[in-house]
């Protein structure tokens, strides 16, 4: 053993490297570094540490299985002692263990930093057979213990993992070459100076640490000592850890070592140069005070520093010659401007804004279309007619790449996704993206800017968004375009026209900018509600594409892939924490929301996902595989119920289709008949068209009772009430035409209406069905009521085809003409049960 050192625990704190003074005699410890100042350590012992050549070659005591502690950002070299503070529990367990026995450790690097539990795959084959020198247990329960490499070792097999680590292991010697050699006092010499070099480069290394390198003659330690002070990674330490052969290991230190030299070396010249900089800075600045004091008491005005940096930027935009030409005059303007008048501020930020705009600057379009299919798939479910477009955008862009952008309107009920379709549509193409709520926008000034003249003033929306996006070409979303209003202060949708048009948006002249900019090359995208509050030449300069509500199947597809994931992960769960299955989802669909999007959907999902989060945090017992009924338990008893079909016990009562914005739906017609004067009654909250339908469909039976075995006293004798439940609900529009029909000639004639059978189509006096539209939402909700069979008409087949064959299957469709065959199809020659039995007075026989 080496002389005695004390090490006193309040030592102050000093670099490493200065803290390995006089090797082979003695080493100082940091106590500051591992945390032990100011802990009231005030005792003082001693501590004996091997001299790092007697360790290193000390051939006893080296167990041929070891106990590893796996370490962190930290390699151990042979010799060297370092502090080691222990927070993991098994490592905690194994110091203790080892400071009451042998007090020897094997020391492994991690190969990942991150792994908090590793294993012998997490660790490196080569480390470092180690004496524990001192253990400290702090008052946070960690324990720091000082630790002394010995030789190094490789793992030949891990023993055991519990409750640590063991392995068996091959000690490796240190093949340094023979210390009388030329080559080896040389390569110790360049060392040495390398070592020299980066003290005096670093005024964070201690001049201390020269007197430590030049006492240690020891190629060996000498290495180790320096491989170990390295400013390297911990894996490059590790390759020199692993490097066996001591020449190389030598010279791949010294390597490491010149490479850190030249950086500080460039480091110390950016610093004289900067130095250089602020000197020659604090000159001019002196001077131009000195120049200004001047040309105040000669009553000039100064040239502002702010000017020529606008003049150097606008020098490398790509603008037009005019506008350069009126660029160029607004800066000297400025510079004639005194800098406290009111008009040098606003001047000056006017040429701020033109200088800040793209002018020219364009961000390169990804013509790829399939990434571009890949990306629009992956953000949105359905939409084929959307995707279709922006491909078709696309795919002439890149063939002609000069094609004026399109200006699409998506036109939609809430919810279904217009808006972050957009921001799927920028992804694709590769463009920034802009979005510009419209909605309650009322003054022309926020599309056109405001005159300069007007205290305040600010250019457009358009401008200042162009502006933030900092490109020429970037997908542009006016949301909520049909929500604009007008008043005294003018029609913001009349402004729009020039910017929506591509014979003239090239040239778009913003009040407040006064130069002509060109926003053809700008992808507009608006969104819209309804088409009928847009203005008609508004509307006439976009391409329509209506989004139509989401079925079932799709929104069930929607939340499995994105609504539930993303309420997830806002709410900090996992998908192992809840799982919700088709039927889960489809309760909550059914049960909870009646809309064509999405929005509530998400909402509802939020609500469960938060009630399982709860469950989760208060670690109370839980189903993360959430059944029907226990989304009941979560979310209340439904709200909606599902419509399904009744039956046809009855005569007159018939199941007709309708659209509503939140999708299809079904509804039951009913008729009665009782004695009367022929009165016709219409309830159930009926608009007017559908109204007409009624009157039109009672005309045609009274003109063709005859053909329908219809007695025609009944409809002098006896008054009709028609009535479609749920008469809180507004209900309009042609389509039950022929449903109220087949109810008017089912009770009529008592006749019982095909069992299963829905239909929906309008009708003329003269008999005939026209077709109506909203068919996909209609056989979607035919299909949820259990229908099996549809009337339609024959004009409407297109629209069926259209129709992917997963929502038509099982249905049979019938196409018809005319409302016999209506009849033909719908009643059945069974008479309902107990008919009722239509009784003529004698005047009537008459």
């Amino acid at each position: 053993m080496a002389q005695g050192l004390t090490v006193n625990y309040t030592l102050c704190a000093r670099n490493r490297m200065a803290n390995m003074a006089e090797t082979n005699k003695k080493q100082m410890l940091d106590f500051d570094q591992i945390g032990l100042s100011g802990k009231n350590i005030e005792s003082v012992e001693m501590i004996e540490i091997s001299s790092p050549e007697e360790v290193i070659n000390d051939e006893k005591n080296l167990p041929a299985i070891l106990s590893i502690l796996p370490l962190r950002n930290t390699v151990l070299f042979p010799g060297i002692v370092i502090p080691v503070t222990v927070t993991r529990t098994k490592g905690i367990r194994l110091v203790k263990k080892a400071y009451r026995g042998d007090k020897t450790l094997g020391v492994l690097s991690q190969i990942k930093q991150t792994s908090e539990e590793p294993t012998g795959e997490d660790l490196y084959k080569v480390g470092t057979i180690a004496n524990i020198l001192k253990m400290l247990v702090l008052p946070d329960g960690n324990v720091t213990i000082i630790l002394q490499g010995r030789r190094r070792f490789r793992v030949e097999e891990y023993t055991q993992t519990e409750p640590h680590l063991q392995a068996r292991v091959e000690y490796l010697p240190d093949n340094f070459p023979n210390p009388k050699k030329k080559e080896t006092k040389a390569l110790t010499q360049s060392l040495k100076e390398s070592a020299m070099n980066l003290t005096n480069l670093n005024p964070e290394i201690p001049r201390d640490a020269q007197i430590a390198i030049n006492n240690i003659d020891s190629l060996v330690f000498l290495t180790h000592f320096l491989s170990s002070n390295l400013n390297v990674t911990p894996s490059e330490k590790q390759v020199l850890l692993e490097t066996m052969d001591g020449y190389e290991h030598a010279t791949r230190l010294l390597e490491h070592m010149h490479k850190e030299i030249e950086v500080l070396e460039i480091k110390k010249d950016i610093q004289s140069k900067a130095s250089f900089d602020i000197d020659q800075q604090q000159r001019e600045y002196y001077l131009r005070q000195q120049i200004k004091v001047l040309q105040e008491e000669l009553g000039m005005d100064s040239p502002d520093q702010e000017v020529e940096k606008l003049r150097t930027k606008g020098a490398k935009k790509k603008w037009p010659a005019d506008t350069n030409e009126h660029f160029n005059r607004e800066l000297n303007k400025i510079m004639r401007t005194n800098s406290m008048s009111p008009e040098y501020g606003i001047a000056l930020s006017y040429a701020e804004l033109l200088a800040d705009l793209p002018w020219g600057e364009y961000s390169k379009d990804n013509f790829s279309l399939a990434r571009a299919k890949r990306i629009l798939d992956a953000d949105h479910f359905g939409l084929t007619k959307v995707k279709e477009r922006i491909l078709e955008y696309l795919a002439v862009l890149k063939l002609r790449n000069d094609m004026k952008a399109p200006l699409l309107c998506l036109y939609g009920p809430p919810g279904v996704g217009k808006t972050s379709l957009g921001k799927s549509i920028a992804k694709a193409l590769g463009r920034k993206y802009v979005r510009m709520a419209l909605g309650g926008l009322h003054d022309e000034a926020e599309i056109r800017g405001h005159r300069k003249t007007y205290i305040g003033a600010m250019p457009g929306k358009i401008i200042q968004n162009l502006q933030k996006a900092g490109s020429g070409n970037p997908v542009f979303v006016l949301d909520e375009i049909d929500k604009i209003s007008r008043d005294h202060r003018g029609d913001p949708s009349s402004a729009l026209l020039e910017v929506l048009d591509p014979e003239q948006n090239n040239a778009f002249k913003d009040n407040y900018l006064e130069v002509e900019y060109d926003l053809s090359k700008v992808m507009f995208i608006a969104t819209a509600n309804s088409l009928d509050t847009i203005q008609p030449a508004l509307r006439d300069r976009m391409e329509i594409i209506e989004l139509s509500g989401y079925t079932v199947e799709e929104k069930l597809e929607i939340a499995k892939r994105h609504l539930l994931p993303k309420q997830l992960e806002l709410h900090g769960l996992t998908p192992a924490d809840l799982k919700l299955n088709n039927a889960a989802l489809l309760r909550i669909v059914e049960g909870y929301t009646r809309e064509s999007g999405v929005r509530s959907l998400e909402q509802k999902i939020g609500s469960v996902v938060r009630k399982i989060a709860k469950a989760v945090a208060m670690n109370e017992t839980y189903n993360p595989n959430v059944t029907p009924d226990e989304v009941e338990t979560l979310l209340g008893n439904p709200v909606f119920d599902k419509d399904l079909y009744e039956g046809n016990e009855f005569a007159g009562v018939v199941t007709g289709l309708a659209w509503t914005p939140v999708g299809g739906d079904i509804l039951f017609i009913e008729s009665n008949v009782s004695r009367g004067k022929g009165q016709l009654t219409l309830s159930g909250q009926l608009g007017d068209v559908m109204k007409e339908s009624a009157v039109t469909a009672l005309s045609y039976l009274k003109a063709h009772s005859e053909d329908l075995g219809i007695d025609y006293r009944v409809f002098s004798s006896y008054d009709l009430h028609i009535h479609v439940p749920q008469g809180a609900v507004p209900k309009d529009g042609p389509s039950a035409g022929i449903t109220m029909l087949t109810s008017m000639a089912s009770i009529f004639t008592q006749r019982k209406v095909k069992n299963n059978l829905a239909m929906t189509g309008e009708i003329t006096l003269r008999g005939k069905v026209l077709p109506v539209g909203g068919i996909k939402e209609k056989i979607l909700a035919a299909k949820r009521a259990n229908i099996r069979e549809i009337v339609m008409c024959y004009k409407n087949r297109k629209d069926v085809e259209e129709i992917g064959a997963e929502y038509t299957k099982g249905l049979t469709f019938h196409y018809v003409n005319y409302v016999e065959e209506v009849l033909e199809v719908a009643l059945l020659k069974q008479k309902v049960k107990k008919p009722v039995q239509f009784i003529f007075k004698e005047e009537d026989k008459k």
